[in-house]
């Protein structure tokens, strides 16, 4: 039975649609597939005993059913009131019984890692680095394209660690203008520092998108007119804080964009939802003036009033859509789809040496 660590550098790189895929794939080649993440963030109560809401999602898609609590036996909330920072018990223990109980009968065991590989779960003893030594797994890495840059240096360091026990790296989120430099720079210097390179995942900006609704929700804000449109589809942002001649030739070029603008910036608002904006957000608690309103229920534009001001919200925003969760079943496919035209599964099954058919 071959074990294998789907870890990353950082959190939000992309490990579970990857995992998925993953997991899929070895499926349609016949293997009989095993599944767990030892350590989850999103508790989720099923009947009596909790879980991780991620792991949960997964097992279902790939047709597995493991008590939650065996599937993720240490829960460690992001909440830090919420989390036990000291606990008697023995999380890598707990662990290890649990991936010996789902392993059994199995051909390849995934296993999914929480946060980063280096960091998280570390006060509990249950690290990713630490957990694939423990459980003798082979390590995958993800790393996404996140603030211009691949995070090779990490990718470096996490294969001095592991050494042989990592596989190898899988490029996320890369955009268009930064692929050519991938391939021709940075995968040959991996390459060369005996780090395999499995794929470089193009940015689908679908993945990332976000419905009305749950943004006003996620923002701690309120849909206060163009309530029947409250399902679109924002993919980025704009904000809306330049004089009305730059705003409007800025907004011209980069359409189809959620506008961050102060409550006090009819102009801008007015502009923008005539721009074809599918949403506005307005800052400062401040509501926007009845001509805004009645344009954006005519023109069927959400506008979200939120209290911070357009600064705060703007970082809330980035956050948000770069830590989007691939729960609804279109972005999960479309993920898997992007993961399997980009991965190299035949360099896998040799370094596993499984069968590549």
């Amino acid at each position: 039975m071959i074990g294998i660590y789907i870890g990353s550098t950082d959190a939000f790189a992309g490990k579970n649609i990857v995992l998925m895929a993953l997991g899929l794939e070895m499926q349609r080649r016949g293997m009989r597939v095993g599944y767990m993440k030892p350590v989850g963030s999103i508790p989720k109560r099923v009947d009596d005993v909790f879980g991780d809401e991620d792991a949960l999602v997964i097992q279902e898609l790939l047709g597995l059913e493991i008590s939650p609590d065996i599937l993720t036996p240490v829960i460690i909330p992001d909440n830090l009131r919420a989390t036990t920072l000291s606990d008697e018990t023995d999380a890598l223990a707990a662990i290890q019984s649990a991936y010996n109980t789902i392993s059994k009968d199995k051909d390849v065991m995934l296993v999914g890692g929480c946060g980063s590989i280096q960091y998280t779960g570390t006060h509990r003893g249950v690290d990713g680095i630490t957990l694939s030594k423990q459980l003798g797994l082979k390590t995958l890495l993800v790393d996404r394209y996140h603030r211009n840059r691949l995070n090779y240096d990490a990718v470096l360091n996490i294969k001095k660690t592991l050494g042989d026990d990592m596989l190898g790296v899988l490029f996320n989120d890369v955009p268009e203008d930064f692929s050519r430099d991938t391939e021709d720079i940075l995968i040959p210097f991996l390459n060369r520092n005996d780090v395999n390179v499995f794929g470089t995942v193009p940015r689908d900006p679908m993945l990332n998108a976000i419905k009305a609704s749950e943004l006003a929700w996620r923002l701690k804000g309120k849909i206060i007119s163009g309530n029947s449109q409250s399902q679109r589809i924002i993919q980025n942002f704009l904000i809306g804080t330049m004089q009305v001649e730059n705003f409007m030739t800025y907004f011209r070029q980069s359409s189809n964009l959620a506008t961050i603008v102060g409550g006090d910036r009819t102009d801008l608002q007015l502009i923008a939802m005539e721009g074809g904006c599918p949403c506005l957000i307005v800052t400062g608690n401040i509501t926007p003036n009845e001509i805004v309103r009645t344009r954006s229920e005519q023109l069927g534009v959400p506008v979200i009033q939120v209290s911070e001001d357009t600064y705060t919200v703007a970082k809330c925003m980035e956050l948000i859509l770069n830590s989007q969760k691939l729960r609804e079943l279109v972005k999960i496919k479309r993920g898997a789809e992007l993961v399997d035209n980009a991965f190299n599964y035949n360099l896998l099954c040799q370094k596993l040496s499984l069968n590549s058919e």
